[in-house]
């Protein structure tokens, strides 16, 4: 088991301790095989553990960290780059597996809809505004691994021709510069907003050039 996998095993065990719920570890090493499928270049392991980490350090803004903490397990837990409906085949994956570990049914279906605001990204309270940040937080890292982060998105995206991937990068990355905020809690808008901007800039300006 490799470092990274160790470390997801403890979060796993960590958060099933502090719901008090079964720790399976069957679930967790089906999500992990999931997380780890070949054509997974971002949305894989080390965004996992980004999320979770990021979770780790602002989880005192979190009104129930625990269930943040499953939805951010679930959120890309079925993920084909072809596919329109990711979002909701990871939401009924939890639906379907969280009962059996002893998770009440509102708190299942709580993380089922934290997983479904990955698709539209709206946030309807504080918790899905800071889901939705933590899924976002790669848009402020170092730029060292900002550009190993564009890099993954092309290689999740290398069926699509190379100029129609540029352009379509670089509008959706100027749609992410064209809001007024990046990330919903204040305290990440604060932390975050300036990096990721200039990361946002940087990556725009390279599509760009020919």
């Amino acid at each position: 088991m490799s470092v990274e996998a160790v470390g997801l095993r403890a979060a796993w065990l960590a958060t099933c301790a502090e719901l008090s719920i079964r720790q399976d570890l069957t679930l967790f090493e089906d999500l992990l095989a999931a997380w780890n499928q070949p054509w997974r270049h971002y949305h894989a392991g080390q965004h996992l553990h980004e999320c979770l980490a990021a979770l780790a350090q602002w989880r005192q803004l979190a009104r129930e960290p625990g269930l943040l903490a499953l939805a951010l397990w679930f959120h890309d837990a079925v993920y084909e780059p072809r596919a329109p409906d990711n979002e909701a085949r990871s939401a009924d994956w939890a639906r379907a597996a969280l009962p059996a570990l002893g998770l009440p049914v509102p708190a299942c279906e709580r993380v089922a809809r934290l997983v479904l605001a990955t698709r539209d990204h709206v946030a309807r309270d504080a918790d899905m505004g800071l889901l939705l940040d933590l899924d976002l937080a790669i848009l402020a890292a170092p730029a060292a691994r900002f550009a190993q982060y564009e890099s993954q998105i092309r290689a999740e995206y290398a069926f699509v021709p190379e100029p129609d991937f540029r352009a379509g990068r670089r509008r959706i990355l100027q749609g992410f510069l064209a809001r007024e905020r990046l990330f919903v809690t204040e305290a990440l808008h604060a932390a975050w907003d300036a990096a990721a901007r200039a990361n946002l800039h940087q990556a725009c300006e390279a599509l760009a050039q020919s």
